[in-house]
């Protein structure tokens, strides 16, 4: 069984994102970089399933810069077995991810993609609902367990009311949720070992795929500063500012 994993680099979690001075994105200039969170946590899963004999091989694939390699060797350390790298200067609109993403499907006939609910930058929750319905997949979104078993997924999903474990047909579209697993940090023998791992480098214009961005950023703002927060001196006093000063009960 064979295990697709899509994953993003990203500005690293820890790092605050400047936006440009004429509001037109965020600023990469200098800044840390590294692969997004619940990218690390998808290929995580695909590993550990590979691990328990669930799955035979898995493979990493990112759409973006020449410098994406480096996140596809940290894929490669943490466990994965090969990488595809297709490679583009373009921020691609999920849309567009999911057409490339298709394309590479296209071509390595994977039984299951496991990847991340969304990633931190644009926070958009659509890629892997996208890819499945232009797959005529089934997805199951938000994973907290995965579990495989004679052409079948049981997957268990946070949802707004506690948990809901569904069973689909493979392949299907599975995403990953916070809670799926721990990722493992690399080390620094299999980081050595990554090194010879093999990573292809795919150009966008070959896989055909219409990437034209469909939509158009008008402006980028920072959150606005909280401002300082007061004592009060007692329970009743915070209701009534809580009523009639925040407006919120």
């Amino acid at each position: 069984m064979k295990v697709l994993v899509p994953v993003k680099r990203v500005i690293d979690y820890n790092v605050k994102a400047r936006v440009k001075s004429d509001q037109t994105g965020v600023d990469l200039a200098n800044v840390k970089m590294s692969m997004n969170p619940f990218c690390e946590i998808a290929v995580e899963e695909a590993v550990r399933l590979r691990e328990k004999g669930a799955a035979t091989e898995v493979v990493a694939v990112s759409i973006g810069p020449i410098q994406a390699q480096e996140t596809l060797r940290t894929a490669l350390a943490m466990g994965a077995d090969r990488a595809i790298l297709v490679q583009s200067d373009q921020d691609l609109e999920p849309l567009a991810v999911a057409k490339v993403l298709k394309a590479i499907i296209a071509e390595e006939s994977p039984d299951i993609v496991i990847m991340g609910k969304q990633a931190i930058d644009g926070d958009n929750n659509a890629t892997g609902q996208m890819l499945a319905a232009m797959l005529d997949w089934p997805q199951a979104a938000f994973a907290s367990a995965i579990e495989l078993s004679a052409g079948k997924a049981k997957v268990t999903r946070e949802v707004d009311g506690g948990l809901q474990t569904i069973e689909v047909d493979l392949p299907a579209v599975v995403t990953a949720d916070l809670r799926l697993n721990e990722p493992r940090y690399a080390s620094l023998p299999n980081i050595m070992k990554a090194k010879k791992k093999q990573l292809d480098i795919r150009e966008l214009a070959s896989l055909g795929a219409d990437t034209a961005p469909r939509l158009k950023v008008i402006k980028v703002t920072e959150p606005a500063k909280r401002g300082g927060g007061i004592k009060v001196d007692s329970a009743a006093d915070l209701v009534m500012k809580l009523k009639n000063e925040a407006g919120v009960i």
